[in-house]
Formats: C-alpha cells, sequence, structure tokens
C-alpha cells in the first residue's frame, strides 16, 4: 500500500508542475482553468483542484472572473536557486579572458523579468575604457541596453526564450536611440533568430551604437537561457567578426554555463549550450 500512495503522489506532482509550466507557455498575466488544462494537457476539474490548493500555498493567486497567476512563491524560488549562481570573481575572471583573446570590451547580461522581459548589464571588462568612445547617453543606456530586440546581447537571449515572451518583446518599438543596424522589421528581426538558434551565437552590425559591432552568445543554465555574453568593437576594427572571436565569445559563454550549474569553468570544453 505504502508503494501506491508513492506512485499517486509522484503522479499528482506531475500534474502540479505540468500547470505550473501551462503559465510560462501562455501569453499574457492571468489564465481562466480552461486554458491551463489545455496547455498541460489535463482535464478542467484536475487543474481546478491544483489551483485552489496552490492559491492556499501562496504558489497561484486568483484574480477577477476566475483568471489566475502565478503567485509570489514562483519567484522566490527562482531567487533561491539563482542565489547559487556563479560568484562574481569566477564569471569576471571569464570576462577578462574573453578582453584578452579579442582585443574587445566584454560585457555579461542578465535576463530580467520584472517590468517586461529586457536584460541587465550584470558584469563588464572593458580595460582602461570609460566607454564614453560608444557614445551613448544615459538614456540609450537605459533603452538600447535593456532591449531584447536590440543588438547582439539582446536578440542571442530573445532567440530562446518561449514564442509567448517573444512576441511581448516585439510588440514593444525599436528603442528611437538605436543603432542604423538595429533591425526594425519584425520579419528580418525573426529571421535573425532562426540563424542564432541554428549556430549558436549573434552578430550585430552598429546596432546599438553606431560605429560598433557585436558578437554574443547564449548562457544557459539547465536548458534555460538565463543571459548572454557579449564582444563589441570598433567598426573599423571589426568590419567582419573573425572566427577566432566567434569561439572565444562561445566557449565563455559556455564555460559560464558550467559555473551556473555548479561545475568547473571549463572554457576550452565541450559547449552544452542550446544550438
Amino acid at each position: 500500500m505504502a508503494k501506491n500512495r508513492a506512485v499517486g503522489g509522484s503522479s499528482h506532482a506531475e500534474r502540479v508542475f505540468r500547470v505550473q509550466r501551462a503559465f510560462t507557455q501562455l501569453g499574457g498575466r492571468a489564465h481562466g482553468p480552461g486554458a491551463l488544462a489545455r496547455a498541460a494537457e489535463l482535464d478542467d476539474s484536475t487543474v481546478y483542484r491544483i489551483l485552489q490548493s496552490g492559491v492556499h500555498q501562496g504558489i497561484f493567486v486568483r484574480e477577477g472572473r476566475g483568471l489566475y497567476r502565478l503567485g509570489s512563491a514562483a519567484p522566490q524560488l527562482g531567487l533561491k536557486a539563482l542565489a547559487h549562481s556563479p560568484a562574481p570573481d569566477a564569471a569576471h575572471a571569464l570576462l577578462e579572458a574573453l578582453r584578452r583573446a579579442t582585443g574587445g570590451l566584454a560585457f555579461l547580461y542578465l535576463l530580467a523579468p520584472f517590468g517586461g522581459a529586457h536584460r541587465q548589464c550584470a558584469d563588464m571588462a572593458v580595460g582602461d575604457s570609460d566607454l564614453t568612445e560608444l557614445g551613448m547617453t544615459p538614456r540609450a543606456v537605459q533603452t538600447v541596453e535593456h532591449s531584447l530586440r536590440v543588438g547582439a546581447a539582446g536578440r542571442a537571449i530573445l532567440a530562446y526564450l518561449p514564442e509567448t515572451i517573444q512576441s511581448e518583446v516585439l510588440d514593444r518599438p525599436v528603442p528611437t536611440e538605436a543603432g542604423p543596424g538595429a533591425f526594425r522589421d519584425d520579419v528580418r528581426l525573426l529571421a535573425s533568430l532562426d540563424r542564432i538558434r541554428a549556430r549558436g551565437y549573434a552578430l550585430g552590425h552598429e546596432e546599438c551604437a553606431a560605429g560598433w559591432n557585436e558578437c554574443a552568445a547564449p548562457v544557459t543554465w539547465d536548458g534555460l537561457v538565463m543571459g548572454s555574453v557579449l564582444v563589441m568593437k570598433p567598426k573599423q576594427v571589426m568590419t567582419r567578426c573573425p572566427v577566432t572571436v566567434i569561439g572565444a565569445v562561445e566557449q565563455t559563454a559556455a564555460a559560464l554555463a558550467d559555473l551556473g550549474r555548479g561545475q568547473p569553468a571549463t572554457p576550452d570544453g565541450n559547449d552544452s549550450r542550446m544550438k
């Protein structure tokens, strides 16, 4: 009998996880039991019971008209997991090595969900540069450098996000401060995401700032995109991105992924990122 209860418990746990995952697959803030049931491939009554139980645990929150959204316990779990993300010193050492290997400016961006999906610069290795040569105003840094639809670093993240989040990002306008190479046509932008997924890296030509080209690769932990690593170089120095720079960026992204999984960084080892 104990064995049967264990099997039943596992089955119920799987259904709960499927409902939680359904929230990530659907666009919008809140959803009804029917939409969640279809996404989770469960019957409505099962989903309703899971939602009611989850409300009492803080996993879900009920809103008006029978709609539900993820509760505060969901981001708390995520923050707990991120508490064991790479140590700053270890990640920065990888960025410094990337800067020396490529002769460019190296940046680490992380995906930030609050206020709509965007990216935030978590660390950089720029040597003696004060970044004034980028010619970006404080407003441009706030808008362009946060956008997921502008720049190789943003698109390297966007390519691996669910389609629902991609659609939300594409609904936002291109920042007016973006560089002349930014993708302003959604069809071309989506085609660029296909190329990124096919080859595993992104190239940018004067997207964020005039006169600067970029190469970026996604940083993924356990199959989920968490950010991207980027190298920027002046256009006159890097008209076309050489394979040596692409390889160095990919290896750094793979090493950061190893750190995120609690493994030693192996920049010259196997690249386990999604492609």
